[in-house]
């Protein structure tokens, strides 16, 4: 299943990675670019 997040906030994110945890594809949107810059880096 794909999944979109819609914020990458405490909730979002952890939910998106449960989601990913399971085997889904996920994608975290945020308005906040450095969240964005922050997830593509690993950190």
């Amino acid at each position: 299943m794909k999944v979109t997040m819609i914020g990458a906030g405490y909730v979002g994110l952890v939910s998106g990675v449960c989601f990913a945890d399971f085997g889904h594809d996920v994608v975290c949107l945020d308005k906040d670019e450095s969240k964005i810059d922050a997830l593509m880096q690993g950190r």
